[in-house]
């Protein structure tokens, strides 16, 4: 690492252009993985320091400069998330010290990186949102628009989370880049695409909560709101959509430029469903050439499954090696009164399988 960017990375003034490398390829991402640990963003000034933002993003920053904390903190939630939802693949959404963080394969029209686009701005919708209705924000606070009594004859009331603000700001400040000069005309209509499937996957699965008020428990009134349902349901839908997702070209329709399925076969894709213009690579071996080509060698793998995660797959035929290693785990756990729970240390040895 250089010292000018052990320099960078200390300044706090350089954190939110570091953020937008998670949705774009033309930024510096060595740090997005170390985001969650960066101190807040406060000052306006900061925007007209920042490496890496085009103009128009510069004044985004600058009028919502109390709603970058959030983007920040939602950076972070895609990375955990893209790493959840793949930790059994051949590609695990590891991060490196290099740029971009996920590797070359993201700066590529792949279905993994229509997945990262996707939850990337989905994350930050979903973080801006919850910002909103937890009081952090001057400029948006509970949806207002949800209110009286229902249909169904309940009454709205409580903190309605406000999804709208919160889609409208990842739209304006991630979609901005793909529609700038510069990017590939068929590349930038792919991440757009993804981008928007990934705040709809927010949008499809926002749910009622409500609350009984009411003598001894009864439910004479009930109180509702609406609700965001939790980010792993977010990536459960995105990565279901990422298995299923469609490829495609670009075609000229009149004046417009549009995707359509590269197979006249398969029917069209929906809004909600994600797309890629190139086929994935196996991700079986090392490619020191290629950033984020780690290969499978030396990962864990499951010896009694037949799927993806089971050794002949995530291995790639080249088997695997089987060791034993001890491990401690909490046991005999009990309840005191009151209120704590004590366990005991078992240690046991079990079966590690490895990839060669």
């Amino acid at each position: 690492m250089t010292q000018l960017k052990r320099e960078i990375c200390d300044s706090i003034c350089s954190v939110i252009c570091l953020v937008l490398p998670i949705f774009s390829v033309g930024v510096d991402s060595w740090y997005l993985a170390k985001l969650s640990s960066v101190g807040s963003i406060s000052d306006e000034e900061t925007c007209e320091r920042l490496r890496g933002l085009i103009q128009r993003q510069v004044q985004i920053c600058k009028r919502s400069v109390e709603v970058m904390d959030a983007v920040r903190r939602g950076a972070q939630l895609a990375i955990d998330e893209c790493q959840f939802q793949f930790r059994n693949r051949r590609w695990n959404c590891s991060t490196l010290e290099t740029m971009p963080v996920f590797g070359k394969i993201v700066t590529q029209g792949t279905r993994e990186a229509a997945f990262v686009y996707a939850i990337s701005a989905a994350s930050v919708a979903f973080a801006v949102t919850r910002a909103c209705s937890s009081g952090e924000l001057e400029k948006c606070g509970c949806d207002r628009n949800v209110h009286g009594v229902s249909s169904e004859g309940f009454q709205w009331s409580g903190c309605s989370d406000n999804i709208a603000y919160g889609v409208a700001f990842s739209q304006s400040f991630i979609d901005i880049r793909e529609r700038s000069k510069g990017q590939s005309p068929s590349k930038a209509l792919m991440n757009l695409h993804n981008n928007e499937a990934g705040r709809k996957a927010i949008l499809s699965h926002m749910r009622v909560e409500c609350k009984c008020h009411g003598v001894s428990g009864s439910c004479e009134v009930k109180t509702c709101w609406k609700a965001m349902p939790p980010f792993r349901k977010v990536g459960n839908v995105i990565k279901e959509k990422f298995d299923g997702a469609t490829e495609v070209e670009q075609r000229k329709v009149g004046t417009t430029k549009v995707l359509v399925p590269r197979n006249s076969q398969f029917k069209p894709h929906t809004d909600e469903d994600l797309v890629y213009l190139d086929p994935s690579p196996d991700f079986c071996d090392h490619d020191p050439r290629t950033p984020g080509m780690l290969g499978t060698a030396g990962r864990q793998c499951n010896r009694t499954s037949k799927a993806i995660d089971g050794c002949e797959l995530m291995c790639c035929g080249r088997g695997f090696q089987t060791e034993e290693v001890e491990v401690v785990d909490r046991c005999s756990c009990k309840f005191h009164w009151c209120c704590y729970v004590k366990c005991k240390q078992c240690r046991k040895m079990v079966e590690m399988h490895t990839c060669r």
